[in-house]
């Protein structure tokens, strides 16, 4: 561990770990949560298993929390970002000729699930987010037929932040519902449900939540719940789940309804544990040590040669997600080279992304920048030319 190095988060010193926007490493305490329920389990199986209802109902509390001040009761806890959103697309009650709009650049996630809907005459309208205006191209695609606006508060490729509260505003003005795919945001920076008029956010906990793959958060504004048909059906999503005699059943008032079966119990108590982390060091202290560090990766790129920044430099437009390009050379060979010298990150939007986290050391960042320079001047990588005849 560098001496540098925050107590919950002893990574190996051998890698500079810039990845959150795609899987984060766990917390100790998260470690330490998922080791104890292992251990509870070997020596007595589910005898509290009433405890392990009270952590989860903690981690509906610690998700509202994160949401802005949402309603525990409005919170379901679902696999991932994908069943969420195809939760919402597959509910509601869609007529031919409606229209969905978003943004071009989207993760496929936010994506296929509405274009899954042209078998019901719905399309899908794309607008450029990095158009002079986003918000406006979008909003420019909106017409009477336009039901739902779905877009991610971060971009994932490039980290450009979307102005929620001008969509949501407008949104609320038109009677369209608006759905944000939160998850790469939530953790990272401040996010408020109400604020931004959402009716309906998703994100995934294994990212700048720091949780474990396998368990999202899925909130529905409670008018908003009451719109969405249900797919999936089981004992845990009535109302009196537990009463297994009872013979007559209704879906629960409350968010749980989406919840058809037995719960991720050992990824509840470790997103809990991550979420507790995030809460307790404050979420204004996070989104600051954030930018901080996005700030400290960007002058640096803008300082290298051969180094281009993909990603909008506009502090309004920043998050955690850095992504530079390098002058005349493949970003996969670049990314394989990297990850090759310990530089943990991603490929995306024909760059390199970046993505360090509030308890990233700047010493670590430091050291990836030496890493992509001495890479960038030792000519070693291939050319986009070269790449894509060995590609074939």
């Amino acid at each position: 561990m560098t001496p540098d190095a925050h107590p919950e988060f002893p990574l190996d010193p051998a890698l500079c770990y810039l990845n959150h926007a795609a899987v984060a490493p766990w917390p100790r305490r998260t470690a330490e949560a998922v080791a104890g329920f292992a251990h509870q389990n070997l020596h007595r199986g589910a005898a509290d298993y009433p405890q392990w209802l009270e952590t989860e109902q903690q981690l509906r509390t610690l998700a509202g929390r994160l949401l802005g001040g949402a309603a525990a009761q409005d919170i379901a806890l679902l696999k991932n970002t994908s069943e969420g959103l195809s939760l919402i697309a597959q509910g509601l009650p869609w007529q031919a000729g409606d229209n969905i709009v978003s943004f071009a650049a989207e993760f496929p996630s936010n994506r296929i699930v509405w274009q899954a809907l042209a078998d019901q005459g719905v399309t899908l309208r794309l607008a450029d987010h990095r158009a002079a205006d986003p918000e406006a191209a979008l909003i420019g695609l909106c017409d009477s037929a336009t039901r739902l606006i779905s877009v991610s508060s971060v971009q994932y490729a490039d980290g450009f932040r979307i102005d929620l509260h001008r969509l949501g505003a407008f949104c609320r003005q038109r009677d369209i519902l608006f759905c944000v795919d939160a998850i790469q945001g939530l953790g990272a920076l401040p996010f408020d449900a109400a604020a931004v008029n959402a009716d309906f956010v998703v994100a995934d906990g294994h990212k700048w939540m720091l949780g474990p793959e396998g368990l999202a958060l899925f909130y529905t504004r409670p008018e908003a719940r009451q719109r969405l048909r249900l797919r999936q059906y089981g004992w845990r999503m009535v109302e009196h789940a537990g009463d297994y005699d009872r013979s007559d059943w209704r879906p629960a008032a409350s968010a749980r309804r989406f919840e058809c079966g037995s719960p991720n119990m050992l990824g509840v108590h470790a997103l809990a544990a991550s979420l507790a982390l995030l809460l307790d060091t404050g979420l204004e202290q996070v989104a600051e040590r954030i930018t901080s560090r996005t700030e400290h990766l960007i002058e640096a790129i803008r300082a290298a040669p051969r180094l281009s920044l993909i990603t909008d430099p506009d502090p309004e437009r920043r998050s955690g997600i850095v992504t530079f390009a390098v002058a005349d050379q493949a970003p996969q060979a670049v990314h394989a080279e990297l990850m090759r010298h310990g530089v943990i990150c991603a490929q995306r939007g024909g760059g390199i992304r970046l993505s360090p986290h509030f308890y990233t050391p700047d010493s670590v960042l430091d050291q990836a920048m030496a890493a992509i320079t001495d890479i960038v001047a030792s000519n070693t990588i291939p050319t986009n030319g070269e790449a894509n005849v060995r590609s074939r």
